[in-house]
């Protein structure tokens, strides 16, 4: 899809990855509307995308909210017209062992509210906005192009079930979408990136950065720009839909 003034909303794209998101695609030309749910964020974001000569604009959202949804998406139409993109790049963490006891006796166990949090955002989030998106689409008339943002943790990780289970369940979208949306040209794509250098990889004690980063066969942690790129790719080959790009320096070789 050649991007040159096409609207591609970003989920969670007031910073970190989907900032990185949208400042690659803007400069292929999209307009990139980020949705995010801190408004001083938002706007922040925004400020530096034009001054980068990006055409970005800034709607709040709510992404495990219906309505919340879908007055955004109506309101990105509204303002910018229909979307031919859109990046579903918001989530949560909520970590926690289903159960952690000791001498034979149940100390801990996941809250069912942590995991219901990352549901919602993780996986009912991405179902709400693929939906709009996919519906502002088809009633356009005019071929899109749906990205959704998996982990590594899909393929299961100590301490993250719920998060392990939306972003296997992530994947399970993408190749069904890819399957149903064809029809109307629109393609489906998902990114599983590995351990990227964030906020949250930033706020960690060294040695355990040190420990992380061993695993790595590239022995360094991700760039947000990494991630970024593989977005790219997909928006820019109209051959690939239904798949998953693993970018996470030969971590699951």
């Amino acid at each position: 899809m050649q991007l040159d003034k096409r609207v591609v909303a970003i989920t969670g794209g007031a910073r970190g990855l989907g900032f990185a998101m949208a400042e690659r695609l803007g400069r292929e030309g999209a307009r990139p509307a980020l949705l995010d749910v801190d408004r001083e964020a938002l706007d922040e974001a925004v400020t530096r995308l034009h001054q980068a000569g990006i055409d970005a604009s800034a709607f709040v959202v709510d992404v495990a909210d219906e309505a919340s949804v879908q007055q955004a998406f109506a309101d990105v139409a509204e303002n910018l017209g229909p979307v031919s993109g859109l990046v579903n790049n918001a989530g949560i963490l909520r970590d926690a062992l289903l159960i952690k006891a000791r001498d034979g006796k149940v100390e801990k166990r996941m809250s069912l509210s942590h995991w219901q949090q990352v549901i919602d955002v993780n996986l009912t989030g991405v179902f709400l906005c693929g939906r709009e998106a996919a519906t502002q689409m088809i009633e356009a008339g005019h071929a899109g192009v749906i990205v959704n943002i998996s982990s590594i943790s899909r393929a299961g990780n100590m301490g993250q079930s719920n998060y392990a289970a939306a972003k296997a369940a992530v994947v399970s979208l993408t190749s069904t979408w890819a399957k149903e949306l064809a029809r109307y040209g629109i393609r489906a794509g998902a990114v599983a990136p590995g351990f990227i250098e964030t906020d949250m990889t930033a706020s960690m004690r060294q040695d355990m950065l040190d420990k992380l980063t061993a695993g790595v066969p590239l022995k360094r942690l991700g760039q947000p720009e990494d991630i970024a790129e593989s977005v790219a790719f997909i928006f820019a080959n109209d051959y690939f839909t239904g798949r998953v790009i693993e970018c996470d320096g030969g971590l699951r070789l």
